[in-house]
Parts: C-alpha cells; structure tokens; sequence
C-alpha cells in the first residue's frame, strides 16, 4: 500500500485527492488538527437536524414532493434555462451561461473591470469556490473580500471549505483566535466567540460600505420570476446583494426550478436538515435586479442597479445524462449526509472531500466537475446508510460512491489484478468489474469464507501466522493490528444439517408436527452468519423453536453486500439475483425471511432496487423486501401478536450475566427501521439497557481491516468505546451488539466478550427433554 506522505499544515496541500497518498496524508493530518472540533461541530448539527425534521409531521410528504421537483427540473433543464433568461432579460438584469469555470470567470472579471470595480464583497458561494473565481478577480487587480464569516476565517488562514453550509467546521474558538491575532497583529483579546464575531464584523463593516461589488450565490432560482432565494445565518449575503451599485449572482444550472412555488418544501426541508433550524436566520427571495437604497444614493430617486446572473454547467449537462451520478444533480447542499456520516465527524471535509466538495456526496461533484481521480477520497465512504435517510432529496450516496469505486477500480486494476478479476468474476463477464487485488479480497469473502471453513482449522492456524499476517497486509492491506475471526468448524448450514456434537451448539427440540406452528420461517444463512458466526444462528435457532416457530436453514448464498462495499457493482448483482431467486422459494412456501446480519437485510430492502434493474428483478426486490425481517424485529412482532410476554418467557433477573446490558445497533439496522425493536424487547424482557448513541461505530464491514484506514476506523470508534465507559461508570454491563462488524470493533476496542441479542437470550431457555433431533431440511 502507498505511503503517505509527511501530514501537511496546509489543507491546500492535500485538497487534490487524485492519489491515494494524499488522500492518507490528508487523515493524518486531519485527525492530528481538526478532529477535535469537527466532531464537536457536526455532531452539534446532526443532533439538532434529528430534533428539527422529528418536529415535521409531513417530512416524508415534503422529501417525496422535493425530490419529484428536481427530478422534474433537471429533466427539462434546457427549457428552463430558456424561460429563466427571458425572466431575467425582462427583469431588466442580463443572464450568462457559461459551459465552463473559465468561461464563467472571465464573464464575471470582464463585468467587474467594465464597470471599474476595485472591490468586491463576497457571500459564501460553493459554486465561485469551484470555478476559482477570487484567483481570477483577483489576478486583474481586484480585491475580494469574503463577508461569511467562515469564509472569512478560511481566506485569512488560505485554506478551501471544509464543509457545505460551515466552510470553517474544522476551526475551534482557540485555533481562530491565534489566527487572528498572528494574521491582524492585535492586542485585543479575542477570547470569546462574541469578542470574534466582533472583530470580524468591524473589519468586514468597511469592506461593505466601499465596496463597488457584490457577489452571491444562490440556493434556488425560479424560471418563471428570475426569483432568487438566498439563505444564510448572518445577514452579510443580503448586504452583498442589496449595498453594491452592482450584484452578481454565480450558481449552477441545478438550482433552476421551474416556479416559485416550488421554492416551498426546500424552505422547510433546507435549515432543517443542514442545521437543525425551523427556518435559517435570513431567508431572503429577491427579483433582481433591485433599486438602490435610497439612503446610500445622492437622489431622492432610488435608481436600479446593474444585476448579472451567471449560470455554470461545468459538466453538469454530462452529469445529467449520466445514468447514476445525474442523481447528485438533486443535491440542495445541505450537508446532512455530511454531519450523518460518522467518518465525516472524525475527520471533515478537508480529508473526507476534493478542493471545493466534501462527504459522501462531494465524490460525484467532484467526478463530474473536475475528473474521476479527483473523487478518490470516496473510500471513505463506508456505505453504512445512515446518510440515506437523512438526505431531504432520497440521494442514494452510497449507491453513487460505488459506482465511482466502480469506475476507478476500472481504472486502477493492473494487469494481474485484471487476470484474478476474471477468476474470481462469480458469473459475472463484465469488464468493469476489474478491480485491485485489495477490492477482489474483500470482496469475494464468499470464497474465502467457504474454503476457510472447509480448511479449518489448518486456515485459522495459518492466519494466526505473523508471517502469513505481513504477506497479507502487504498484498491486500489487511492490517495485521486487527485480530481475525476464526472460521467456523462447522458452519451454520452445517451444524443446522448435523445431530449437535455438544451441548453448545443444542438447540431445542422442533414443535410437534401435530400441532400447527404459530409461523413458518426460514433462517437466511448469510455469508458472514454462516462461516463467521454461526453461534448467532444457531441461538436464534434455540430462541424461535423454544417459542414454538417454525424454522428451517436456508443454503448459503453470498447476497452481494462484500463485492458491493468495493464497487464489484456487476458481482453484486449477479449474487443478489441468486440470493432472491432462492429466497423467493422458500416465500412461496409460506415462509418469512428472517436475517442475523443488519447488512443483508439493508441489501434485501434497499440495495436490491439498484441491482436487480429489470422488471422481473423489481418484483424479486418487492417481494423480498416485504417478507424479510431482522431476527429480533421478527421476534418481537410475533410475541406481540400472539400475545407472549418477554418478562415470562426470559426473565432477566434469572440471566447468570445479570440484568445490566449495553446495546449497540447496527448503523444499516437503524436505517431500514429496525433497530428500536431489539430495544423494546431486551427491556419488555426486565433488561436494564443503555444503548449508543452513535451513527456507525466505524469498523464498517471491510473498512476497518484495511491498513490504511485502521486509524480513521479506531478513532470513529472512540465515541462508542466512550459512551459505554460513562454507562458503566455505576458497574459493568454486558455488551450486545447486532453487526458482525460491530462486534469485531467493540472487541478490538474494549478486549471484551460481545453478544448477540439471541445469544442473550438463549441462556434462558429451558433445555429439552431430549436434545435429539431429527436432521431438517436446508431447503423449502
């Protein structure tokens, strides 16, 4: 693997991804500086957006009606481009679209020097960011002066946006001050945000009123009216467009919606999900261009001022008709995938980002209008889902890091690595699934799964090896600090098939056939349950036939999670199309899909819509989705309903590990909406359960293990390990965890035995009889 390079003071130095050994020096640096702070910030806002949008009874109605908008508005761009120029030319403003940054910078210094500007106040503007548009102005002899506060910070300190909507997230109170007072040579104090803020504001008062420019981005715009909507905290974005006899309005052609009434469920949906707000501080909808105000004009007649609007395409038209990355075109910026995404909080946009976008979603920015090597840094997305349901839009981010994990695979795959790729294809021909030697590894742990186990336990001793642990940390970054689960000897389908050998591995006798089962279900033997950890299986087993359910094995089957974390987008979907396929047998046999693994499930009822594309393939995805369920959801749905009480049947003050638990779910268990269910019946059950409060606890499936992004995945995992430290500050509790990868991170961080929830509860069964049982079948 590359080394990185020596951690830089300077985010410029690192704000090019286009290698891998930036991208790592950038997380070095990042979480040697900025951590801290970004954490602390992004962590404020995504608790803040949880309380807003909870507080919005119609928020599911106003995403639907959102993204239906810009779904409509990106189809029909160039007809609204058309009627918003003839809006803005009879507004008596002047309208530019520009294919290109420089074609829209050299438009904007062109007006500027026209017009003998020798300054220029700026409101923040992402869009001027990624066209370079103050390197520009600023080289024909004009000065630029930002006016948001945090991009003020950043152009004092030299550095580019390390979040969205907070370009300056990565700044603490402390580290701005110093700033300041070595940069402006005061005395003054400084000490306080307040004492800051003050600064600043006497600095930039000036700047305002001599000003002979003003330059604005623009959240939306209206095609009908020439409309515009501006929203910001501070107010300096309504004096850079209302003070200057000249305003400048910069944005891309994706804000263009087709009226102003449309502006409505982005206004609720914006401050809501960035911030945390009901409404942003300064929402202003102006029609420029705007008189002037009468008190700055030596007239009594207010006369009207000159307005530019400069729309930016910058490949955004490509974008648009490309067939995944057109649904970034949605994006209205409003950083909640950003302040979701638990590698974001640790490290920010200036390791997790490109030179102008960060987060999951700035990947595909950056893809689209700078180059696909630019949007490296979209390893850092995990794919854990917790972005999903938080984008106001229904982005699927995941689905589009990918896709570009996908395309650069293409790219980086050697002529060996392209050899193995055919080898290990799964079914699959197609050539875009050559990938590096580190993608085929962790993407077809199928493979190595199944002969791990068959091997067992020659393999585990092998793995154990120090010298087989460096070949493979040299050879596919498998980090050698990380211990390695064993294989399973046997495997769950196997011990399922087999007479028990040991008490262990018992499960209770199956209900009488004469008696007619209160469910039928089959238990999906997923690849990591199956030859990772089957005594999760096998105590969901013994927990469901204790209550008299139905349950039979399936045959394993990789579902396509392991080659979708590494962008093997077309094995995926071949091992989803298998998966579904024998899923839907055991279906029309009458039995529910009940699954270990939250990252199957999270495939089973949103991944599948991706990779099984056609017709048919929908209808697999519908019904699999309808008839799939966490095992505990499932367990608690059917207690409910046949009217079990938890309290009775596993009683926690008879558990020899007492009644203190510690709970964890699973980050993509929380994003299909099924975590909250293990909860309920843990306490139901008289359990006294703390749970985590954090998004993903940053193993990650595969991330963790790789040797370039062990740091970034322990220092996520700080939060956890933290937050069950002050749990326990009264007296130890038991951990309950229901990810493999969760599991392996609460291990390695706390050297601690982890439970899943059935293995809890099936100390409380009662043993049978008899542990004989018949052997059943593995299939419908």
């Amino acid at each position: 693997m590359p080394a990185p390079a020596p951690a830089p003071e300077s985010p410029r130095a690192v704000a090019n991804k286009s290698s891998k050994r930036t991208l790592l020096a950038a997380i070095k640096m990042a979480l040697r500086i900025e951590s801290s702070a970004v954490r602390h910030n992004t962590q404020t806002f995504n608790r803040n957006r949880y309380s807003a949008t909870g507080a919005l009874s119609d928020y599911d109605r106003l995403k639907d009606r959102a993204r239906a908008i810009k779904e409509r508005a990106i189809a029909n761009i160039p007809e609204l481009l058309a009627t918003l120029e003839a809006s803005v030319t009879q507004n008596g403003g002047h309208f530019f679209l520009a294919k290109d940054a420089a074609e829209a910078t050299r438009y904007i210094a062109d007006v500027c020097s026209r017009a003998g500007v020798r300054l220029v106040v700026k409101g923040k503007s992402m869009t001027s960011e990624e066209v370079g548009l103050n390197r520009v102005l600023q080289a024909r002899g004009i000065e630029v002066a930002e006016t948001d506060l945090a991009e003020f910070i950043l152009q004092v300190a030299d550095e580019q946006p390390s979040h969205i909507i907070a370009p300056a997230i990565h700044y603490s109170r402390e580290r701005i001050t110093a700033l300041f007072k070595s940069r402006f040579k005061t005395d003054l104090p400084l000490d306080s945000g307040e004492e800051l803020t003050r600064f600043a504001r006497e600095h930039l008062r000036q700047k305002f009123l001599a000003a002979d420019a003003g330059i604005s981005g623009a959240n939306l715009i209206a095609a009908d009216s020439g409309s515009i909507v501006l929203v910001e905290s501070e107010g300096n974005i309504r004096m850079t467009s209302l003070l200057p006899p000249l305003h400048i309005a910069i944005a891309g052609v994706e804000k263009v919606l087709p009226s102003r009434a449309d502006f409505a469920p982005f206004l609720e949906l914006l401050a809501a999900s960035g911030t945390g707000q009901k409404l942003s501080s300064y929402t202003s909808i102006i029609t420029p261009p705007l008189h002037a105000v009468p008190v700055l004009t030596n007239s009594d007649a207010a006369p009207r001022r000159e307005f530019h609007l400069v729309l930016v395409d910058n490949g955004r038209m490509t974008m648009r008709q490309d067939p995944v990355l057109h649904e970034a075109l949605y994006c209205i910026r409003c950083s909640a995938c950003l302040n979701s995404c638990a590698n974001f909080q640790t490290v920010g946009g200036h390791a997790f980002g490109g030179e102008t976008y960060s987060g999951g979603i700035g990947g595909s920015w950056e893809a689209g209008t700078r180059s696909l090597d630019a949007a490296r840094f979209n390893e850092l997305c995990t794919g854990c889902s917790r972005c999903v349901s938080q984008c106001p839009v229904r982005i699927d981010v995941p689905f589009l890091n990918s896709t570009l994990r996908q395309r650069l695979n293409r790219r980086d795959a050697g002529k060996i690595a392209q050899l193995f790729s055919t080898v290990l294809a799964d079914g699959s021909r197609d050539p875009v699934d050559a990938a590096p030697l580190q993608k085929l590894f962790f993407g077809r742990y199928d493979l190595f799964g199944k002969w791990g186990s068959l091997l067992a336990p020659l393999s585990n001793w092998l793995n154990a090896i120090p010298l087989t642990r460096s070949l493979m940390e040299k050879f596919v970054g498998l980090d050698r600090r990380r211990e390695l689960p064993p294989f399973a000897k046997p495997t769950l389908v196997e011990a399922w098939r087999q007479p028990p050998a040991s008490p262990a591995l018992a499960a209770v006798e199956p209900p009488s056939t004469a008696v007619q089962p209160a469910a039928r279900a089959v238990l999906f033997a997923d690849i990591f349950t199956n030859y990772g950890s089957p005594s999760r299986g096998l105590a969901t087993l013994k927990v469901f036939q204790s209550l008299g359910i139905d349950v039979v094995v399936s045959e394993t089957c990789a579902d396509g999670r392991a080659p979708l974390s590494q962008g093997l987008i077309a094995i995926a979907a071949e091992q989803a199309r298998r998966t579904a396929e024998l899923l839907r047998r055991y279906i029309k046999d009458d039995r529910d899909i009940v699954v270990i693994e939250p990252s199957v499930l999270a495939m089973f009822h949103l991944d599948y819509r991706r990779l099984l594309a056609d017709a048919e393939g929908q209808l697999l995805f519908q019904i699999l989705r309808d008839h799939s369920f966490d095992a505990m959801e499932y367990l608690w749905s059917f207690m409910q309903g046949v009217g079990l009480n938890p309290a009775m049947l596993f009683p926690a003050s008879r558990h020899p590990l007492g009644t203190r638990l510690f709970y964890h779910s699973h980050c993509q268990q929380k994003t299909v909406g099924s975590a909250l269910a293990t909860e309920a019946l843990l306490r139901a059950a008289g359990f006294d359960v703390a749970t985590s409060r954090v998004e993903c606890c940053g193993m990650a499936g595969s991330f963790g293990y790789k040797k370039e992004y062990y740091d970034l995945s322990m220092a996520v995992g700080q939060d956890l390990f933290q937050q069950v430290a002050e749990a326990e500050a009264d007296g130890p509790r038991v951990l309950v965890a229901t990810g493999t990868s969760c599991h392996e991170q609460l291990a390695a961080g706390l050297k601690r035995n982890v439970l899943y929830p059935t293995e809890l509860l099936a100390a409380l069964v009662p043993k049978p009889e008899s542990q004989n049982r018949k052997p059943a079948a593995s299939h419908a």
